[in-house]
Parts: structure tokens; C-alpha cells; sequence
């Protein structure tokens, strides 16, 4: 990226949780090679789709990152320029064999932020919060996108050795991944 942007990242309380939270956010990717697994075997695959948020896709995210703080998780915003730039969430629900796992359940930086650090910088302080929470494990059902599983790799991220069948469900194609905290 030839410019550099300035962004800091904060904890958002319910208040910023507003109906209008995601209006200019761009959650626009096209995919057209990802990963995924049959016969638990991972292999990557030409495909094409997209992905976007219409405005209804929108405030079910807002309902749901309200929820999230409601059960004792937390949301971290990314602005740049007063204006959301990325988004994280971690449920506050723990969970598997030892209850170990704590859900990385949204990382999002919008379209035309991506590659400046913005997500590396979210996903960062949800690993300190989630281990200060006493967590061991961050649990992401990834994006199968090439692109979104090398980003998760660089950060650490491995199979998950127990899978949450209740996130399987919600996104059957997403790779199931953990981050030993």
C-alpha cells in the first residue's frame, strides 16, 4: 500500500451500538479460490461467489454484536477518521471439553481498508482480552477464502482440535480454526 492510514481501535459500549453503526461500512469480497474440507481432508478449490451486507444483513450484525456484550463478550471497533473502519467480536460464552473456548464470532475491516494492518490490530487485542477473560483458546469459524485463511494462519491459527458443531451449523463452509492464547 503506497499510503499509510491512522486508525486506533477502542471497546465499544452498548451506546455505539446504533442502528447506523454499519451504514458506510463495505463488506464487498469476491472469492474465487477457498479452502475446504472433505473427508477431513483440506483442499482448495476454484469458486466464485460474493459476499456483501445489505441493510437488513446489517442490523441483524448490530442485534447480534449487541447480544454478544449482553452475555459478557465484548466488541472492538477500528475508526479512521471518525468513520468504522473494521470490527471485532468475542462471545462471552465458554465452551468444549475443558471449557477452554472462547468465539472470535466477527472480524471485519471494510473494503477499501484492507491491508493497512487494521484487522491484524483487532485481532491482536481480542487474543489479550479474550486471555485476560481466561480463555486458552480463541475459536474462529473462519472464511474459507484463500486470502482469509492465510490471514488467520500468519496469526497463529491452527485446525481446531474440537469442533463447535453449533458454529459448524451457522456457516457449514467456514474453516474451524483456534488460536492457543
Amino acid at each position: 500500500m503506497e499510503n499509510e492510514i491512522v486508525f486506533e481501535c477502542r471497546e465499544l459500549a452498548m451506546a455505539d451500538l446504533t442502528s447506523d453503526l454499519l451504514k458506510n461500512f463495505d463488506r464487498f469480497q469476491v472469492t474465487t479460490r477457498a479452502w475446504y474440507k472433505t473427508n477431513d481432508i483440506h483442499i482448495i478449490n476454484d469458486i466464485s461467489f460474493t459476499d456483501d451486507w445489505d441493510n437488513k444483513k446489517k442490523s441483524k450484525i448490530v442485534r447480534e454484536l449487541k447480544k454478544c456484550i449482553e452475555h459478557g463478550g465484548f466488541v472492538i471497533g477500528a475508526y479512521s477518521n471518525n468513520t468504522l473502519a473494521g470490527f471485532a467480536a468475542v462471545e462471552g460464552v465458554f465452551f468444549g471439553e475443558k471449557n477452554t473456548y472462547i468465539e472470535l464470532s466477527f472480524l471485519h475491516t471494510t473494503k477499501d481498508l484492507r491491508g493497512y494492518g487494521i484487522g491484524s490490530e483487532l485481532f491482536n487485542l481480542c487474543c489479550v482480552k479474550a486471555k485476560f477473560m481466561g480463555a486458552n483458546k480463541l475459536y474462529i469459524g473462519a472464511h474459507p477464502s484463500v486470502k482469509s485463511q492465510k490471514f488467520y494462519k500468519r496469526h497463529g491459527c491452527v485446525y481446531a482440535t474440537e469442533i463447535n458443531k453449533k458454529i459448524l451449523k451457522k456457516e457449514p463452509l467456514d474453516i474451524q480454526l483456534e488460536k492457543t492464547l
